[in-house]
């Protein structure tokens, strides 16, 4: 699943995230918009972009043109058993135009939000022992104290047989990256944000990594499609290939989705615990990978990489390599222009940082 909250998977590789109602949706799209404008030479922004996901702009189904998704990378797609946390993170989780009645709510929800500087939303851990994933929602990140919330962070990087200090290491790394460049900019001020936090939980990644062709067969969603050998290409995740093979793929995939967006609706009333995978079913899709699975084998004694390159072309191989951890924000309902650095935020991180290290320490 792309996520702890209710987001939809694209065949093609990205998620979709349904646009929340005025104001909170459009502000969040004209976030994405304002850091993704492909005129923005404003290098705060253009680093802002290395730490979210990648934005694709937005998509609607066909059958209810008024509504409207986000199309972002799935941060998950590159793991093959990925560890998931979501945390939100600051001093305050309601904005400064909040009524009275909406911060009461917001400090009834976690009243340590101010003391300690985030709050586990939720977290997916994989365990090796078990082969099984351990889920927790957002009521086990409020039950944490000040005392308690080192142990219940270090859960997320318990594998079932031991604590991960290389994966707590690499996100200390990452978060401080996060932590400088909110130290730099003075002009936007976050609240109700998060940061996902995924890494690798199966024991042998690099192994692993030669079995990601039939992964992708399994969650049917095409990399690259190889078909008579050709190498589909995919600019900024969406087909620009002309062919009627091209034609088909996107009516089944829009003829899918629109079967799940049906079903999706009915899961948004409660849309914070849906969990929703898009599968679409597509022959055409199968007929492909029956052409290229074969890979796996043949090359198995040798060059392996080369020859996932050419199917996943679009996956560098250096991501294949070292894509054990990753660290991005996410959830921009509630951002703001300023004039100020973003101390409730930068208070969160550097928290965060200490609790982190702290796991590392003992």
């Amino acid at each position: 699943n792309a996520s702890l909250l209710g987001i939809l998977q694209h065949p093609d590789g990205t998620v979709l995230k349904q646009l929340q109602p005025p104001p909170r949706g459009p502000r969040e799209q004209e976030f994405y918009n304002k850091v993704y404008d492909s005129d923005c030479c404003d290098s705060i922004l253009l680093e802002l972009r290395e730490y979210l996901p990648k934005y694709f702009g937005v998509w609607s189904p066909p059958t209810a043109p008024n509504d409207t998704y986000l199309k972002l990378e799935d941060v998950t797609s590159k793991f093959n058993k990925p560890c998931i946390m979501d945390v939100k993170i600051g001093q305050k989780s309601y904005d400064p135009y909040a009524s009275a009645e909406k911060i009461q709510q917001q400090v009834s929800k976690y009243p340590l939000m101010e003391e300690i500087g985030f709050l586990v939303l939720g977290m997916r851990v994989y365990h090796v022992s078990s082969d099984s994933y351990e889920t927790q929602n957002q009521h086990y990140g409020r039950s944490l104290t000040k005392e308690t919330v080192k142990d219940g962070i270090s859960k997320f990087f318990h594998s079932g047989y031991c604590l991960r200090k290389d994966v707590v290491a690499a996100s200390i790394q990452k978060v401080e990256k996060i932590l400088e460049w909110f130290e730099g900019q003075t002009q936007l001020n976050f609240y109700a944000s998060s940061l996902l936090f995924v890494y690798e939980g199966s024991c042998q990644a690099t192994a692993v990594r030669l079995s990601d062709v039939t992964l992708a067969e399994k969650r049917r969603v095409p990399k690259g499609m190889v078909s008579g050998g050709d190498v589909l290409e995919y600019n900024n995740n969406i087909h620009v290939i002309n062919s009627t093979e091209n034609g088909k793929i996107e009516a089944s995939v829009s003829k899918g989705l629109s079967k799940f967006y049906a079903l999706h609706k009915k899961a948004c009333s409660k849309r914070h615990q849906s969990q929703l995978s898009l599968k679409v079913e597509n022959s055409e899709h199968d007929n492909v990978w029956k052409t290229s699975a074969c890979i796996t084998q043949e090359h198995l004694n040798g060059n392996v990489l080369p020859q996932l390159e050419k199917v996943f072309y679009h996956m560098p191989a250096e991501t294949k390599e070292s894509a054990n951890v990753d660290v991005r924000m996410i959830d921009f309902a509630h951002v703001f222009p300023s004039n100020t650095k973003d101390e409730g935020y930068i208070y969160g991180l550097k928290n965060l940082i200490t609790v982190l290290q702290n796991i590392l320490d003992n």
